[in-house]
């Protein structure tokens, strides 16, 4: 009889994000030299800022990474590795957890945004980022045997935690004593 060896390690995020920190801090070089408006420096402390929020996003969403490839690895079909139904199947505490994590990133939306900005393009932003989220949990289970799920309500509170953080900001904006000091900090 054959015997199949089996592989199990770790990915620590800082294996990832180091590197990644240091191409977001080479790209956001590269941009302010070529940028025609001078930037301020609340500004570049809005992108720096920002930049560590997606960082620490990420950690908490993909790390570790837990390699299991082998005889004992990816015995559960993909299919069975997300969760497909809505509402019904919510665990109240991730839900939340998932509405915290990307109020932030709505909230940074007003901050970084050319165009005329609304709701519904947090909202948009908010499920693609998510959306990625899932995708990419999917494809590490997969390939890795990681432990991570795929799930729609994670997705949904996701969504709703960016369009939450948008209208707290939008409010924000609405008070006259704030709105020249938040302005100085948008690009």
């Amino acid at each position: 009889m054959k015997e199949t060896m089996s592989i199990m390690f770790s990915i620590p995020s800082w294996y990832v994000l180091l590197p990644a920190a240091l191409l977001g801090l080479i790209g956001l070089w590269i941009w302010m030299r070529h940028r025609k408006e001078k930037i301020r420096p609340l500004q570049i402390a809005v992108l720096i800022s920002f930049g560590i929020y997606l960082l620490c996003v990420l950690h908490l969403v993909f790390f570790p990474i837990d390699v299991n490839i082998g005889m004992y690895a990816n015995r559960t079909p993909w299919y069975k590795a997300i969760n497909f139904i809505p509402i019904l199947t919510i665990d109240l505490k991730t839900f939340l957890l998932n509405i915290i994590m990307l109020i932030p990133f709505g909230m940074y939306l007003p901050f970084i945004m050319k165009s005329k900005d609304s709701s519904k393009k947090a909202a948009k932003l908010g499920f693609l980022l998510s959306a990625s989220f899932e995708l990419l949990q999917l494809i590490i289970r997969v390939t890795l045997g990681s432990g991570r799920s795929t799930d729609i309500n994670d997705l949904l509170a996701n969504t709703l935690g960016a369009v939450i953080g948008y209208l707290i900001v939008k409010r924000m904006f609405k008070v006259t004593p704030l709105n020249s000091m938040l302005k100085q900090f948008q690009l």
